[in-house]
């Protein structure tokens, strides 16, 4: 089996131990290295040469899109995987733009954070539901007032509206959370918004929920 070399970057020690710990789970993921910054993380990567590098975005400069392009001009086969808390449009396009490979959220399951990696391995992106429909709502036009939503898209909108997870819409519709995250995707695009709360005031201002 081949082992993928993987290198984490974050400037929180309890956030690299902890992915350290979870990654080295993995038959498949050996951590040969990681920095608290990103010039060390530039100096780390050139020395030990992973497959996948797995970085937050702020921290010690350089850090950001700018990290990440140097990276892919001095590592040109490390691919880079986000791994953050911000979904911004200010931190999402640029680091898409200097090269990301994929754009994670921290509080994305285990199971999912070893699949992107595994993804990444493959020349795969992989982006959390959040930021793909923010990417969406970047490069399409808002969606008309008119654009219908299927009996199930209005069921999940209703149950959003009721502060369901995406685990607990899940368990109500008896679907698995990948369905239910592609069907989320599709209701952001028709209604041009990027996440949950806005999908949800759309709903109400189209008519499509009752405010009761």
């Amino acid at each position: 089996m081949n082992r993928w070399k993987l290198v984490v970057v974050d400037d929180h020690p309890v956030v690299r131990d902890g992915l350290r710990a979870m990654l080295g789970t993995q038959p498949d993921f050996e951590v040969v290295g990681e920095a608290a910054g990103g010039a060390e993380a530039l100096a780390v990567v050139a020395a030990v040469k992973p497959d996948v590098v797995l970085t937050d975005l702020r921290m010690p400069d350089p850090s950001g899109a700018e990290l990440i392009r140097l990276l892919r001009e001095r590592a040109a086969t490390a691919r880079v995987l986000v791994l953050t808390t911000h979904d911004t449009d200010s931190d999402v396009l640029p680091a898409i733009a200097a090269g990301a490979i994929g754009y994670l959220l921290k509080d994305t399951p285990r199971e999912e954070l070893f699949r992107a990696v595994r993804a990444a391995v493959r020349d795969e992106s992989v982006l959390s539901p959040p930021v793909a429909a923010r990417l969406l709502s970047n490069v399409r036009p808002a969606a008309p007032a008119n654009t219908a939503l299927s009996a199930r898209e209005r069921e999940i909108v209703g149950l959003l509206a009721r502060g369901r997870t995406n685990r607990e819409l899940a368990a109500d519709l008896h679907i698995s959370v990948a369905t239910v995250k592609t069907h989320l995707l599709h209701v952001y695009a028709k209604l041009g918004v990027p996440d949950r709360a806005a999908a949800v005031a759309a709903a109400y201002e189209r008519g499509l929920l009752d405010p009761r």
